[in-house]
């Protein structure tokens, strides 16, 4: 009995000590990658403070505290430190930051980029919405607007207050009239705040704008160059826009060691990091929810526009176009935009992209997104079991043999969005001609999007 006890608190031990090993080798790098890039993001592209951001952003990441981040004014950087790992973000004007890993801070710092033009120079304030910010008093007739104002507001409490929801912006869109909108203290209508993966569905439309130029055709293989010896030449455009490449990969925010990490922390070209993941199914056969896809769109994006229009091509073909003068998408080290994480705008300006989609891919008469664009994008991926996912576009269609069996419990079956971490969303119920934007840093799942839509539905005229 004793030398089974031996052997037993020996292999206990040993356990331990490889877990603690596993644990130190493995998180410290995704906490401080992790932590520079947001904390740099939020405080250089969103100009939120330092404080907040360690209060909400990085609540997730309970070891890092203020004594391990440095946030840096006078070259626009954040360095997070942790055990023996350090980890440095960089903001460049008109880009926004990047997380460094492989090239230097010099080298990056010095990419010869034709920078976009952020803002145009125009005062939104003088033009109506939706081009503008100048909102129209009348109410409309039918619109309880107590009721409406009362299901905003309730998007803002907290049930739980160990567990805060955060919610930041608000905004309701119905009949092209944005008739309700609501801030936290520190936040309007211009602040920029992060959309994460609802970056995804503005790939998606970037991928509509070369398709109408007849630049591309969704159905033509990936032109992907690693792939053109191999079966992942199989691959088509399509089969990347709606999660169907059958690459391998895990979108696992909180396993240090899953290829999403790899590609976001550990690698400065996230684009050259999915090229080279293996096929695990068949191209169309299994659907996996990834933004290595989107990160390959991002870079066939680049490589169609050609690089001194590259930049540009986002802010010239639809931000401006649409009134969305706030937003603002981030680069890797590499240069490629991250298209499936890294975009920053307004409220409104989330609003009025959903706007655009609710509207067939119209604004104000010109036709931004190429006819039947959006019903293809809302078509769900053959494999997805419960019809949940489109284009980079989240659907809540529901079990083909049982409706209620949906990715959104709450929602109507009909309802799309543009669906990010957090909690983030654009939800858009095109029966009723409405859009609805919550944008906010829950970590948790106390935020009830059911309520906030249904609460904001009852306000409408039935």
């Amino acid at each position: 009995m004793k030398k089974f006890l031996k052997v037993f608190v020996f292999i206990m031990i040993s356990v331990f000590v490889l877990a603690l090993g596993f644990v130190l080798i493995t998180f410290p790098p995704v906490m401080t990658g992790m932590g520079a890039k947001t904390m740099c993001s939020c405080v250089f592209v969103t100009h939120r403070s330092p404080e907040s951001v360690l209060e909400k952003e990085l609540r997730v990441f309970p070891g890092l505290t203020w004594s391990d981040i440095t946030v840096n004014k006078k070259d626009s950087s954040v360095t997070a430190t942790l055990l023996w790992n350090r980890s440095k973000a960089i903001f460049r004007k008109g880009l926004g930051c990047t997380l460094l890993y492989e090239k230097s801070e010099e080298a990056v710092r010095a990419q010869k980029i034709n920078r976009p033009d952020l803002a145009p120079s125009v005062n939104q304030d003088t033009i109506p919405w939706p081009q503008g910010n100048k909102r129209d008093t009348i109410k409309l007739s039918g619109v309880n607007y107590t009721v409406l104002q009362n299901a905003v507001d309730e998007a803002f409490v907290d049930i739980d207050p160990i567990n805060p929801i955060h919610t930041h912006a608000v905004v309701v869109v119905y009949k092209g009239k944005l008739i309700a909108e609501k801030y936290a203290a520190g936040f309007d209508y211009n602040s920029r705040l992060m959309g994460w993966s609802m970056t995804k569905s503005i790939a998606n439309a970037l991928m509509g704008i070369l398709s109408k130029e007849n630049k591309l055709d969704v159905d033509d293989p990936a032109p992907v160059q690693e792939w053109q010896e191999d079966e992942r030449k199989k691959i088509t455009i399509n089969h990347l826009l709606n999660g169907t490449s059958g690459l391998a990969w895990s979108e696992s925010y909180f396993n240090p060691v899953a290829p999403f990490h790899q590609m976001f922390i550990r690698s400065d070209d996230k684009a050259a990091y999915a090229a080279s993941l293996e096929l695990e199914e068949q191209p169309g056969t299994f659907f996996e929810y990834s933004s290595a896809n989107t990160n390959l769109l991002s870079r066939i994006i680049r490589h169609e526009v050609g690089n001194e229009n590259y930049y540009r091509f986002p802010y010239e073909k639809l931000f401006h176009r649409i009134g969305m003068n706030n937003a603002i998408i981030e680069p890797d080290a590499s240069g490629t935009f991250v298209l499936s994480s890294y975009c920053y705008a307004s409220a409104r300006d989330w609003a009025r992209f959903g706007l655009l989609y609710l509207n067939d891919g119209v604004w104000n008469g010109e036709r931004i997104l190429p006819k039947g664009w959006i019903a293809y994008s809302t078509t769900p991926a053959p494999p997805a079991p419960k019809q949940q996912y489109g284009a980079q576009i989240w659907l809540n269609l529901g079990n083909e043999n049982n409706p209620e069996d949906k990715e959104f419990t709450g929602l109507p079956n009909e309802a799309f969005l543009f669906e990010g971490f957090e909690r983030n969303s654009v939800v858009i119920i095109p029966s009723k001609e409405l859009v609805v934007v919550r944008l906010g840093v829950t970590h948790n799942k106390n935020f009830n999007h059911g309520n906030l839509i249904n609460g904001v539905m009852a306000a409408l005229p039935q």
